[in-house]
């Protein structure tokens, strides 16, 4: 049971924060990036993933746009920089790992272990994003970054091993 006082913070909590915490999924206790990855970039990609490389990139531009603000207003809201409840950023980096690729198991689990790889690893110049753009554009760049770099070894590796 959760305390009082934590419930009630929960309970104030803006529209903001709901959004980039990806309704809550930003909560998980453990790993609340690869929480937000599994339960709401597959699903988003499995939705979009039919759709024209062009109409997903669009998509995923609207995710970003979306997100850069409310990650902004709920680091302000927090008190903290790039808190762990914004999850935002690894649905929008997900998509961007998985823009173009192919709609099934091998595409979207590669896509999933090379972009937490990523994300998580953060090589150059991932994480001087992160900590040369200020809010929300610092959330959400190292985060397409790690999906860009995630996307096009996703390509090459797919590639090599001949998969369609």
């Amino acid at each position: 049971m959760k305390p009082l006082a934590l419930e009630k913070k929960q309970e104030n909590r803006s529209i903001n924060f709901w959004l980039a915490s990806f309704f809550g999924l930003g909560n998980a206790p453990v790993a609340p990036g690869t929480v937000a990855t599994l339960l709401a970039g597959v699903p988003c990609f499995l939705a979009a993933g039919r759709l024209s490389w062009q109409m997903q990139l669009a998509f995923f531009t609207v995710v970003f746009i979306i997100g850069w603000y409310v990650a902004g207003k709920t680091e302000r809201e927090l008190g903290r920089i790039d808190p762990g409840e914004v999850v935002i950023d690894e649905l929008c980096g997900y998509l961007v790992a998985m823009t173009g690729h192919g709609v099934n198991f091998v595409s979207i689990l590669s896509g999933f272990l090379l972009f937490r790889l990523f994300d998580i690893w953060k090589p150059w110049p991932i994480r001087s994003l992160e900590k040369k753009l200020p809010g929300g554009a610092g959330i959400m760049a190292d985060d397409v970054l790690a999906g860009i770099y995630a996307n096009v070894l996703g390509f090459i590796l797919l590639k090599l091993v001949g998969w369609p």
